[in-house]
């Protein structure tokens, strides 16, 4: 008898929590609101299997419990009592799967004038490329990635030229039209997943899944990899910001296509070479496990680690130097900095592609900037386009989301309180590192903090220094 109050306490407690408890799922950001009556059809059968069940325990456990002078009828066969569960159990079944299979079909068949956006996927970061003014594709496989191509595209394919490659975790599409998700893995089993816009689908090596939504909710959404691919598969997240179309499009024109990509890594400069590193540390997964905001990760940080004082696993210590960086690079393993589990392999550049990577370590600390060289004003536009600052703010006067950076430099703005205030470097320090702080007049809070290094910030405003006036070329060095 005890036991079938504790199933009877367990079956009502069961129900009760669903009904009451503060945990539900969030609106669908996109048309996909029918998976969630799918799930909702799936729990409401298992739940009634589940408390029909539990009850026929309650009522066997109660009516053929052990009575003195009482004993169990053997009856091994009951065929109208089978034929009954065969058809229920049927019944069940398919009222779980005939809703997902509609769903699954119509997740997968993507409407003509939806909009194209390939997602691929690599330990442990994710990148995307949107088609250019042609709105098609070019040819992509693993066979043509290198340190300068990280995504594989055929470089002698015309459709491809113009494709926008966004080489971050951070990607934007547009409000109310429809986007056809193509997606692909470099290395392992990846699942590309966002909750809410109820969109999962594996991405298996070798091959090009898909499927598609419409974005309905303007917002910031997380990107998750729901395969588990190896130990950094807890680090692999990424950024969706749903935006206006207007917005997006303003956004879109300001990222490198792939004529830009293969051009700047094919200069001879040392900006070239630190282009050419940063394209290598991405193609190689290096900054999954190493971040460039000095942020915990698998790895050290980049951020400020040129020119360090290291300490290592046996106990001493080593400045973080040219040598000391190829050599963590070829034998990851011969002086392993202490806290950090040995997990990365060691790699085979050639002295070229070496020399690129250690050089784009180096641009990312101060000390770094001095042995690296470049010029500050190339550097911080390099940088303001790989955060997506000229997504916001323009370089023609153009307005925009943000002030526009054409004459912003020098010039009095007056801020949101009423007064006023000059843009200078001190000014722009802080709108970069607090842009809530000291608000434009006229412009809406929606930049968010960014943490750069020292260096990065002085290039990011040589560069907004330069575009005080345009037509001269920028002499006065960063401060």
């Amino acid at each position: 008898m005890a036991f079938a109050i504790i199933l009877v306490i367990i079956a009502v407690a069961s129900v009760l929590f669903h009904l009451l408890a503060p945990w539900h799922l969030t609106p669908a950001a996109s048309n996909w609101g029918s998976i969630d009556t799918t799930l909702l059809i799936t729990l409401l059968i298992t739940g009634v299997f589940f408390v029909a069940i539990v009850g026929f325990m309650v009522v066997a456990l109660i009516r053929f419990r052990h009575r003195e002078g009482r004993r169990a009828a053997y009856e091994p066969e009951n065929h109208k009592l089978e034929w009954w569960l065969t058809v229920v159990t049927s019944l069940g079944i398919i009222g779980m799967l005939a809703p997902g299979l509609v769903v699954y079909s119509d997740f997968v068949r993507v409407p003509q004038d939806a909009y194209p956006l390939e997602v691929v996927a690599q330990q442990w970061q994710w990148a995307f490329r949107f088609p250019g003014a042609d709105g098609q594709l070019g040819r992509a496989d693993v066979k043509w990635v290198n340190g300068g191509n990280p995504l594989g595209l055929d470089p002698d394919d015309p459709l491809g030229q113009d494709d926008v490659l966004i080489r971050n975790n951070e990607v934007r599409l547009p409000l109310d039209r429809p986007v056809k998700v193509l997606l692909r893995s470099k290395d392992v089993l990846h699942n590309f997943y966002i909750p809410q816009i109820r969109g999962k689908m594996d991405m298996v090596p070798g091959m090009v899944s898909h499927f598609w939504f419409t974005p309905t909710v303007a917002g910031k959404y997380e990107i998750l990899c729901a395969e588990f691919c190896g130990v950094g598969h807890f680090n692999m997240r990424g950024t969706l910001l749903m935006e206006p179309p207007e917005v997006f499009d303003q956004w879109l024109a300001a990222q490198p296509t792939f004529a830009q990509t293969l051009a700047a890594v094919a200069k001879p400069d040392q900006g070239g070479l630190i282009e050419k590193g940063r394209q290598l540390a991405e193609s190689h997964g290096c900054r999954a496990c190493h971040s460039l905001d000095g942020s915990a990760s698998l790895g050290p940080g980049w951020k400020d680690l040129f020119g360090r004082e290291e300490k290592l696993a046996d106990g001493s210590s080593v400045t973080v130097d040219d040598a000391y960086l190829r050599q963590s690079i070829l034998d990851p393993k011969a002086r392993l900095v202490q806290g950090y589990p040995p997990v990365m392999v060691p790699y085979t550049f050639n002295q070229d592609e070496l020399a690129a990577l250690v050089a784009y370590i180096q641009s990312l600390s101060a000390a770094g900037q001095g042995a690296s060289g470049g010029d500050a004003v190339s550097q911080g536009q390099r940088l303001a386009e790989s955060l997506g600052c000229l997504a916001c703010h323009s370089l023609d006067g153009s307005k925009g989301i943000g002030p526009s950076w054409q004459g912003l430099y020098g010039k009095h703005e007056t801020l949101a309180d009423g007064s006023q205030v000059e843009v200078d470097d001190a000014y722009l320090k802080a709108s970069v590192l607090q842009p809530a702080a000291q608000l434009v007049q006229g412009f809406a809070p929606v930049m968010p903090a960014f943490t750069p290094s020292d260096a990065e910030l002085d290039a990011l405003i040589a560069f907004i220094r330069s575009r005080a006036n345009p037509d001269a070329t920028e002499k006065e060095p960063a401060p």
